[in-house]
Parts: structure tokens; C-alpha cells; sequence
């Protein structure tokens, strides 16, 4: 679950993210989650953590525009197309889609840009295409995601983008605006209301959640918390980044290690002793 520009200071300890702290008790938490951009908007952060680099032969994602046959990749070296070479099922789970579609436009308060899979033409088609039915197959509205944890038909690989309103990001549109401490107040409200059923889930099903932050302040730290039964909770002083998180959940789901991420630490040490991947 990635969440919107904030540095751990803003949240580890802040009165405005009372669900999260409380999070802290039960979970494990970074302390040196490192932005390998920090100069740069979300949508490159997004690519990162599904190819653990922004750039390719064909594109560098360096801004916020929406996918397009100019802006867009041909490289098949990223998570979802390795999940799909292994058989392990993923879904792409964006608050404020429509059923069915393929999300390359931004509607409402859903941006194209935190969905990173849509960048990639072998997902999306080339050009990437709103009735491309690899991509729709693949993605759901959230309010799907209720039934879907009910009935247990939930994937292997999940990654759930709440919208503006309520990933700490903040549009004018919003209730809260674009008010620093809305926004954050705004999206751990949110987290309050959906995280325990997926909790619940992950539990039951030896899950794994990540709840994770693509960009901060100058300090180049962003909070990063892991939940689950295999959990050791408390904090940890590893250097980390969205490379880290990628090696991870390629780990976890026996796919092979991209070159872009091979050096990066992973969270074993997240884990109690024996219970990684």
C-alpha cells in the first residue's frame, strides 16, 4: 500500500497519524528507508517499485505524465511480468477506477501516475490503451477489494493505491485541501478504516502487508512499516529503499532477482528468526 509525500518526522511519533502509531506495537519499522529520488515527482518513484530503476533503453520516467505511446516502456524487466512468467496471480487494486478498464487517464481523484504497471506496454499495450484486456483483467476498482477479500479470491501480489484524498497527497478537491496536516490526518483515517480487515486477512493466510511512503523532505527518509505473522516487530536501523521492497517481495514469491535490485539489503532481518521468505 503506497502512501504520498511524507517524511518519517511527519509521521513516526505525529499526533496527526494516531492509527499508524499505534501500528508500531505490532509491526516492523524503518528507521533509514532511503528516497532514491528525492529530487524527482511521484510517478518515477511508482516505476521504481515495480522495476527497481527509472530508466530504460526506450524511456526515463522523470514527471508525472499520464502513460502514452511516447510515454511508456517496452522492457519486460519488472515484477507483474514475472509473476506472470511463474504463474503467481496479481491485481492492481486503485481507489476510483472503473470495473473493467485499463486506468491510463486520470478521473476524479485516481492518478495514472501512482499505478505504475499501466507504464509498462506489456501490461497496457503499446500504445497503452484504456480497453487493453491484459491491463483491465489485472486491475480493479477498491470497492472491489471487500467482496474479494469475503470470498478468499484474493492474489498472491496485491498493491492497492488509495486516491488522492486519502494516500496524504491531497488535491484542492478534497475535503481537507491540500492542507499538510489534513492530508496526513486524511490518510490515516483511511488506513484506520481498511487496514484491520486486510490485517485480519493477512494473518489468516500467513500474508505479508507493507505500507510504504515514495517520497518525504530533504532529509531523504520516508516511513515504512511490514505487518504479519511472520512479523518481528520493532524498529530496525537497516538501510532501505523501494529497491529493497522489490528484491523482497521477489524473494518472498520465488521469482528471479532483477539486476536493478540484486545489491539492494531486503527486509530479512524484518522477519522473525527462520520465517523468510
Amino acid at each position: 500500500i503506497p502512501m504520498e509525500n511524507e517524511p518519517s518526522s511527519a509521521i513516526y511519533g505525529s499526533s496527526n497519524a494516531p492509527y499508524i502509531n499505534s501500528l508500531m506495537a505490532s509491526a516492523a519499522y524503518a528507521t533509514k528507508f532511503q528516497d532514491e529520488l528525492p529530487s524527482l515527482p511521484s510517478e518515477p518513484h511508482y516505476i521504481w517499485m515495480e522495476a527497481g530503476t527509472n530508466s530504460f533503453d526506450d524511456a526515463t520516467f522523470t514527471t508525472d505524465s499520464s502513460p502514452s505511446g511516447s510515454h511508456s516502456t517496452s522492457s519486460t524487466e519488472h515484477l507483474v511480468t514475472q509473476l506472470d512468467a511463474a504463474h503467481v496471480t496479481w491485481t492492481s487494486y486503485q481507489q476510483g477506477i472503473t470495473s473493467g478498464t485499463c486506468p491510463i487517464s486520470g478521473t476524479g481523484f485516481y492518478a495514472p501516475k501512482h499505478d505504475p504497471m499501466v507504464f509498462f506496454q506489456d501490461v497496457s499495450g503499446n500504445p497503452p490503451a484504456s480497453n487493453n484486456a491484459h491491463c483491465a483483467a489485472h486491475h480493479k476498482p477498491y470497492t472491489s477489494f471487500a467482496a474479494d477479500l469475503a470470498a478468499e479470491s484474493v492474489a498472491q501480489y496485491v498493491f492497492i493505491t488509495p486516491d488522492l484524498c486519502h494516500d496524504m497527497h491531497g488535491d484542492g478537491g478534497c475535503t481537507q485541501g491540500t492542507d499538510v496536516s489534513g492530508n496526513i490526518q486524511a490518510g490515516a483515517t483511511w488506513l484506520s478504516t481498511e487496514l484491520p480487515q486486510i490485517l485480519a486477512y493477512a494473518n489468516a493466510h500467513d500474508g505479508l502487508v507493507l505500507i510504504v511512503w515514495d517520497e518525504g523532505d530533504n532529509t531523504n527518509l520516508v516511513p515504512f512499516l511490514a505487518l504479519g505473522p511472520r512479523i518481528k516487530p520493532g524498529a530496525s536501523a537497516t538501510t532501505y529503499s523501494h529497491s529493497s521492497q522489490l528484491k523482497t517481495i521477489e524473494e518472498i514469491l520465488g521469482v528471479p532477482i532483477l539486476s536493478t535490485v540484486a545489491s539492494a539489503n531486503d527486509f530479512s532481518d524484518l522477519f522473525r528468526p527462520g520465517m523468510f521468505p
